[in-house]
């Protein structure tokens, strides 16, 4: 028999090292007094054993709650538990509300024939119908035998063409009749397409040389050979004749802009360099009518820039300098009648306006150049005109009317 020291114990056992069931008896001196006690372990005594408890003491005061725990998982979901029995049938409810139309049902098979019924009393003819589609060609029936030929009846009228009827088979050829007159020769048929190139032939022997035709049309320019060595410079020839202008070749890309010039010099003032306004009150100006071939008096002076544009006379008006004048006039008259612009006493034909009924204004507006300094303006009732006008007075009111002949030089 072996024995071991393990922590002031000793083991015993028969001569092996499993000690997991022998029995350990403890030799140690502990301060309870219990000596030689022995005790049972699975593993290994690691002290003297333990004296006998004492009895219980009093109950110790409940400690707080701890926290509470985080939740667990949630479990499995329990088996369903079987059906329970069937409870007593309640009382009969009231009746719902009428529900909404199901949808219809499938077609029902087809139900067999009923037998047929009496023949019913025919009914009245009803009206003709719309005459149908014209039907198949029916088959030919049998030819009929040959009846004797009447007497040729009168021609009647020529009836509608019928219809074609379908072609009939192909009979046999007949024989070849004498050749008829040469018909005219009809008009040239379009060109037929380009037939294959036919292998080339032997060549033929040399014809006798022809005269020069005249030059043919200018073929397709061919594609650019390669460049031959460069032979000796020739003699200048004469200027060949003009060639004809190329196709314009397409838009180059555009080019880097370039740097901005020097400012250029300052131009003439824009806008209204002179203007002048001449007027006419009626009454009392213009009392007489205005004659063919004479001029609308504007002998009073409204608002002006100057001496540039100046009064010649109560109908006549300077414009000193050359330039450009836009010139607006207007003036009531009776008649049916026109007015024109004349300069230096001719008349300017697209200055000419008019109107062909009523009482009213004649208004005209133009530009007008000067190719001379001092030049004369006028508003003229055209020469070759019928009517002389009549100025209007005290047009729609009691206070005189006005004529206006505004000159504005702009350029």
């Amino acid at each position: 028999m072996n024995r071991r020291r393990i922590n002031n114990c000793y083991r015993e056992n028969d001569n092996n090292d499993n000690f997991q069931t022998d029995r350990i008896e403890n030799e140690c001196d502990c301060d309870c007094g219990c000596q030689n006690a022995s005790c049972e372990d699975s593993r290994a005594c690691s002290c003297c054993p333990k004296c006998p408890p004492g009895p219980p003491g009093p109950q110790g005061p409940m400690g707080e709650p701890g926290p509470v725990g985080p939740r667990g998982p949630r479990g499995f979901r329990g088996l369903p538990g079987p059906i329970g029995p069937r409870g007593p049938a309640g009382e009969q409810g009231n009746v719902g509300p009428q529900g909404p139309a199901g949808p219809r049902g499938f077609t029902g098979a087809q139900g067999p024939v009923g037998p047929i019924g009496p023949a019913g009393e025919n009914g009245a003819i009803g009206p003709q119908g719309p005459i149908g589609p014209r039907g198949f060609q029916g088959v030919p029936g049998p030819a009929g035998p040959q009846g004797p030929i009447g007497e040729t009846g009168p021609a009647g009228p020529q009836g509608p063409i019928g219809e074609t009827g379908p072609a009939g088979p192909q009979g046999p050829i007949g024989e070849t009749g004498p050749a008829g007159p040469q018909g005219p020769i009809g008009e040239t048929g379009p060109a037929g397409p380009q037939g294959p190139i036919g292998e080339t032939g032997p060549a033929g022997p040399q014809g006798p040389i022809g005269e020069t035709g005249s030059a043919g049309p200018q073929g397709p320019i061919g594609e650019t050979g390669p460049a031959g060595p460069q032979g000796p410079i020739g003699e200048t020839g004469p200027a060949g004749p003009q060639g004809p202008i190329g196709e314009t070749g397409p838009v180059g890309p555009q080019g880097p802009i370039g740097e901005t010039g020097p400012v250029g010099p300052q131009g003439p003032a824009g806008g209204v360099l002179n203007y002048a306004d001449f007027y006419a009150l009626m009454p009392p100006d213009n009392a007489a009518t205005v004659a063919p071939g004479t001029d609308v008096s504007f002998p009073q002076d409204g608002p002006n820039s100057g001496s540039d544009i100046s009064r010649l006379g109560p109908d006549s008006f300077n414009l000193a300098q050359i330039g450009a004048y836009q010139i607006l006039f207007e003036v009531g008259v009776d008649e049916a009648g026109q007015l024109i612009l004349t300069l230096n006493g001719e008349d300017l034909a697209y200055t000419v306006v008019g109107r062909a009924t009523g009482a009213s204004q004649i208004v005209g507006m133009a530009i007008v150049e000067t190719t001379a300094v001092n030049s004369t303006l006028t508003v003229r009732n055209p020469a070759g005109n019928a009517a002389a006008l009549t100025i209007t007075p005290l047009a729609g009111g009691t206070r005189p009317v006005s004529a206006h002949l505004v000159i504005m030089q702009i350029g």
